[in-house]
């Protein structure tokens, strides 16, 4: 029977070398995807895994007995290096700056170099040493000073755009600093991360919900390609059976059909993903191109692509006999099924009332609750959608025909409200890829625009700051007065605003604040109104005060409020029976007039001033390492965006093909009747494209709605999307799967020619 299914299909007519060409085709597109959506899998490990060795210091978190101080007794035979990891920026990029010392003892080098650098000397990433060479340096150079003595090799670099240093310092300096070890090996993984790699438990959320919102569609498109001509082939292999063939036989011949066609797509798959592959490794698919060698295929992945799509082939050829197995007769009783009912909704419904409950009252206190409260709200939306899809897709299509009388929207809509689980079969992994991705943009947007970057022409956009530790043993002792001049020196500044610690007997207003309630190590801050007149970012002062009490969160208010909230606060007036001079120092900011320079420039100076104190941003922004990471996942969900819509796009043109072959009959006899060609092509193209525009823009609006409720209910904030971006994503991907669509509908006129009835 197996030679003779082969038979079957590689000299069965015409018909079925077309159609063997088509699944063909079709199970090539989806075993591309697949191989790229595990390649990008394992690519992201590769780039985690390199930049592991970042997650070293204790300040990041370093796994192991690696990034923490060892025993000042141990042996000196034992490689070991001081280290110190931090973070600054450059206009809003990530700098990540490594500063090393000897130990004296034989030294562990950092990989990518080939030995330490002594005080004075830096290897520099090559993205980062051409940025230093057409950079003036009084606005980056300045920071790290000394000499380049070479580059960081690619095994020490997650991305070849990483903007990474290694800095040679004196050990006794390094001895001083909090956060400062000596390591004797290496981090391979970390579970928190560093500045520049999210960790073994970030990258395994990431590739979680990477493999859920990628591998999904990609799965139900092989499926829907391996179902392609279900129903001729049920009439014919019924027509065996009748004749007298066995259920075995039949499904013997039937996974020989499958498996041969998914054979040869699976191969051409394979061949079209080792073309493509030098052109993806440039996608940003976490934010960051890959190197060129990331995108590798493991066994597992080779063997999942090459035996599991024929198997699956297989498999879904045997179920798509079971009308064949209970009556051949069965096959010519079709009956319309039974309509989704309502309750389908319901979950989607119960989800957007719990997150909306939150609204109302507030989020839960602990972090427990609040993660189990968000997440079984967004589970019910997610789980509402899939079973509401259908019930969706029929009452859509009911609506269409009962309110038009044009002959495309009427057919097309009583073919889908008579099989509406058909029709969003195609598109079921679509809508929680697009559900997904849009709740994580519409939350990073949002951030981004209310903390990662303050709006253009604004005190905060052009203020500098930066903020030292708040207890009254850690914040900054003093700022000498050099430092404030030069910064008063540097072209474009015009104001430096120095925030105290306020101390213990401070009286605000006439009254005495119970510092020792706030909790933890935050103090109040105190300033001069003077000084503060000239950083409007800050706030002001009462008219005729000579002193400020800054709230206790002035420099972390941006992180919970609008910048704007500092910016309008008139501060309640501090009185002290001692001067300003003396008092620990918690904030130093910047005035500038907004330019590139000036804000470069002031960032420079303060990093140089204040090495391993916290790295400079503009006031209100977040770090650029938080920053960098939310950009990342935001390009990210607008990749699997767009990628998700083509892949529905194929989906939707395999069920297309299926669709039009499966009526070829009924669409011959209409244009014997006079129905011209271009109604059937309305037709079919109403009936394909309709649900994926509602449900993708349904979906999408959902999640929009859901990251809403998130924002207002846990961080008070409202949704905003930055520029159009996301919206021209959406739109790129619906038209590019709109015209996916179009390039089925050819079939139309070569399948329903008036000889195709005859012979029908």
């Amino acid at each position: 029977m197996i030679r003779f299914g082969l038979r079957l299909t590689l000299r069965g007519g015409r018909e079925s070398l077309i159609r063997l060409i088509v699944m063909a085709l079709a199970v090539a597109v989806g075993v591309t995807m697949l191989l790229a959506t595990m390649g990008t899998i394992n690519a992201l490990g590769k780039q985690n895994a390199r930049g592991a060795w970042l997650a070293t210091s204790t300040f990041y978190g370093g796994s192991g007995h690696a990034g923490r101080a060892t025993n000042e007794s141990a042996s000196s035979k034992v490689d070991s290096t001081w280290l110190y990891v931090s973070a600054n920026q450059y206009e809003n990029q990530l700098i990540v700056q490594v500063d090393v010392a000897s130990t004296g003892a034989p030294s562990l080098v950092p990989p990518g170099i080939p030995r330490l650098p002594g005080p004075g000397q830096y290897y520099a990433s090559p993205a980062l040493a051409a940025l230093l060479r057409t950079t003036p340096a009084s606005e980056l150079g300045n920071r790290f000073g000394g000499t380049e003595i070479g580059t960081i090799g690619p095994a020490a670099l997650p991305s070849p755009s990483d903007l990474i240093i290694i800095v040679g310092v004196r050990a006794s300096t390094l001895a001083k600093v909090p956060g400062a070890g000596k390591v004797t090996s290496f981090a391979t993984s970390s579970n928190h991360g560093g500045p520049d790699t999210l960790g073994t438990t970030g990258l395994q959320v990431v590739l979680a919900i990477l493999a859920l919102v990628l591998l999904f569609p990609v799965l139900v498109f092989i499926g829907t390609a391996t179902r392609l001509s279900a129903a001729r082939r049920e009439q014919r292999f019924a027509a065996m059976r009748l004749s007298g063939a066995t259920l075995r036989q039949v499904a013997v011949i039937s996974a020989v059909e499958a498996v041969v066609a998914a054979l040869v797509g699976a191969a051409i798959g394979f061949c079209v993903f080792f073309l493509v592959r030098p052109a993806l490794v440039h996608v940003p698919f976490a934010g960051q191109p890959l190197e060129s060698g990331d995108l590798s295929l493991g066994l597992f992945d080779v063997l999942a692509a090459a035996v599991g799509v024929p198997v699956a082939a297989a498999l879904v050829a045997r179920v798509a006999l079971r009308r064949v197995r209970i009556s051949p007769l069965g096959v010519a009783r079709r009956v319309t099924p039974q309509p989704p009912r309502f309750y389908r909704v319901l979950p989607l419904l119960g989800g957007i009332a719990e997150l909306s409950f939150f609204v109302a009252i507030g989020h839960p206190n602990s972090s427990g609750s609040q993660i189990q409260a968000y997440l079984f709200g967004f589970f019910l939306i997610m789980i509402g959608l899939v079973l509401a899809g259908p019930w969706l897709t029929m009452v859509g299509s009911r609506l269409m025909a009962t309110r038009t009388s044009r002959v495309p929207l009427l057919l097309a809509g009583r073919r889908l409200s008579d099989n509406p689980r058909g029709a969003f079969r195609a598109i079921s992994g679509l809508i929680l890829a697009i559900f997904v991705t849009s709740v994580s943009v519409g939350v990073i947007s949002t951030l981004l625009i209310d903390h990662g970057s303050a709006s253009s022409g604004t005190p905060a956009s052009k203020t500098v700051t930066d903020q030292f530790d708040f207890s009254q043993n850690n914040s900054e002792p003093s700022v000498p007065s050099a430092v404030v001049a030069s910064l008063r020196a540097i072209k474009g500044v015009t104001g430096v605003t120095l925030v105290y610690v306020a101390p213990s007997n401070v009286r605000i207003d006439g009254s005495v604040p119970d510092i020792n309630g706030l909790g933890g190590d935050i103090q109040y801050g105190v300033a001069s109104c003077a000084a503060l007149a000239s950083t409007p970012a800050l706030g002001r002062c009462h008219p005729g005060a000579t002193l400020a009490a800054l709230g206790d969160d002035v420099a972390f208010m941006p992180a919970t409020k609008s910048v704007t909230v500092a910016a309008s606060t008139t501060w309640p007036t501090a009185h002290l029976s001692r001067n300003l001079t003396g008092l620990p120092v918690q904030l130093v900011a910047v005035a500038t007039s907004g330019s590139a320079s000036a804000i470069a420039s002031a960032e420079t100076a303060l990093d140089r001033a204040f090495p391993f104190a916290s790295s400079t941003t503009l006031f209100g922004e977040l770090d650029a390492g938080t920053s960098q990471l939310l950009t990342e996942l935001q390009t990210a969900s607008e990749v699997v965006i767009l990628a998700s819509l083509l892949i529905a796009g194929c989906s939707l043109a395999v069920a297309t093909i299926a669709g039009v072959s499966e009526r070829k009959r009924p669409f011959s006899l209409l244009r014997l009747t006079g129905v011209p060609l271009n109604v059937l092509r309305r037709v079919v193209a109403l009936e394909t494209a309709a649900p994926l525009i509602v449900i993708a823009l349904g979906s999408a609006l959902l999640g929009l709605i859901a990251s809403d409720l998130f924002l207002r209910s846990m961080l008070g904030l409202t949704l905003r999307l930055r520029g159009v971006t996301y919206y021209l994503i959406v739109l790129g991907g619906l038209l590019g799967s709109l015209a996916i669509i179009s390039s089925a509908l050819p079939l139309l006129s070569r399948i329903t020619r008036p000889e195709d009835a005859r012979m029908e």
